[in-house]
């Protein structure tokens, strides 16, 4: 662990990460793209992480923001005042800056959370937790451009077609980084372990 602590205080101490984390050496207009709000100026870091090619960069909505997308009571207003904007603000801009910059063919997004909500409206206006059908946005590094795929019945409750679960997400992660997801390892007491159970989205790839 001490070993693993001082590899990580030095990556963050070097000039290249400083830089990297330095918003100061974006312009005030790029910065104004991306929103002078918490989201948006996180999506600019990553971006800038990106370009220092950090190979995984997770942004936390719920670690950033008193503005919760557990919207239990007035569902609908909270999200057009307060989550929405911001967010496509933000997630717009970070995909677009990694457009221009080239950056996106070589780098996968995912947008989700993990569950979804109720389709019915409860007392208090919202929506409650509810895991049988969400949403997520894929773009960038192999995946198709403009596809939808899968789709819910009538009331947004349950898949009717081609249902993703998370372990297929992630065996599609491991594919397209060139990893066989269905590869077994072994732990120190040489059990075998498989990476994924999942299948891989052929149809949503480039």
């Amino acid at each position: 662990m001490s070993q693993m602590k001082h590899r990580a205080i030095g990556l963050l101490r070097s000039n290249h990460s400083q830089k990297a984390f330095d918003l100061s050496r974006e312009s005030p207009q790029t910065r104004d793209r991306y929103g002078r709000h918490r989201f948006g100026q996180t999506m600019l870091l990553a971006r800038r992480l990106v370009e220092a090619e950090v190979p995984l960069v997770t942004i936390n909505w719920s670690k950033l923001n008193t503005d919760q997308w557990d919207t239990h009571a007035q569902n609908y207003p909270t999200l057009r005042k307060k989550l929405l904007p911001p967010f496509d603000q933000g997630f717009a801009a970070f995909l677009q800056d990694l457009g221009e910059r080239g950056l996106l063919d070589q780098t996968m997004v995912i947008c989700l959370g993990e569950f979804g909500r109720t389709p019915k409206i409860n007392k208090n206006g919202g929506r409650d937790h509810w895991p049988d059908c969400y949403s997520v946005v894929l773009a960038g590094g192999g995946v198709q451009r403009g596809v939808v795929y899968g789709a819910s019945d009538r009331q947004a409750a349950y898949p009717s077609s081609d249902p993703v679960a998370p372990w297929d997400l992630a065996a599609t992660m491991y594919h397209l980084m060139g990893i066989e997801p269905h590869t077994v390892v072994h732990d120190r007491l040489q059990r075998p372990n498989q990476l994924c159970h999942g299948r891989v989205l052929e149809n949503l790839l480039v």
